[in-house]
């Protein structure tokens, strides 16, 4: 409703929304699981304005986090703010990506980010290039990507941030207004 009040016709895509255990899978489908004090709350989110698609991701805290759940959320915090910062026009996608997973190897969470760092944007929600390990290529001054970190820890739950980025030649502009921080 919000989407449609502020001007957007249509959702990119059907939004999502994982909490405590249920967000340790990137893209879960709902249940009538309750949220729960402590629980992290993942809504992934986009709208198609004028034919153009938007997709962000963002990380709440049932009450206020603690513990592990905390610091699943600074880590993926941290990588993302590293990546944005490292967005730019001729950036290998694959460097751009091991950006992000050596923040993530730093708090030993590199092996529950099961997903790539983002994807292309644009008439469709996700378009070429991919930002993975394994991506070919170079970002190109004017290409619309995301930038996704995220870690999902069975039993847990998990962490995610994304916000659409247009690459510059000296360094990325951030296109989502949403704050990244609860």
């Amino acid at each position: 409703m919000a989407i449609r009040d502020a001007g957007a016709p249509e959702n990119s895509f059907p939004t999502i929304v994982a909490s405590g255990p249920n967000a340790a899978h990137p893209h879960h489908d709902p249940t009538d699981r309750v949220l729960r004090r402590g629980d992290l709350v993942i809504v992934d989110l986009g709208a198609c304005v004028e034919g153009y698609c938007s997709d962000m991701t963002r990380t709440l805290s049932v009450g206020a986090a603690r513990g592990k759940a905390k610091e699943v959320f600074e880590a993926v915090f941290e990588a993302q703010r590293a990546q944005l910062r490292a967005v730019r026009a001729n950036r290998a996608l694959a460097g751009l990506d091991k950006v992000g997973r050596d923040v993530l190897a730093e708090y030993g969470f590199e092996r529950y980010f099961c997903h790539s760092t983002g994807h292309g944007l644009g008439l469709e929600v996700h378009e070429p290039p991919r930002v993975s390990p394994s991506a070919p290529g170079r970002t190109s001054a004017g290409m619309v990507i995301t930038i996704e970190p995220g870690v999902y820890i069975p039993g847990l739950g998990g962490a995610r941030l994304e916000d659409d980025v247009v690459v510059r030649p000296g360094r990325g502009a951030i296109l989502t207004r949403a704050p990244r921080v609860w």
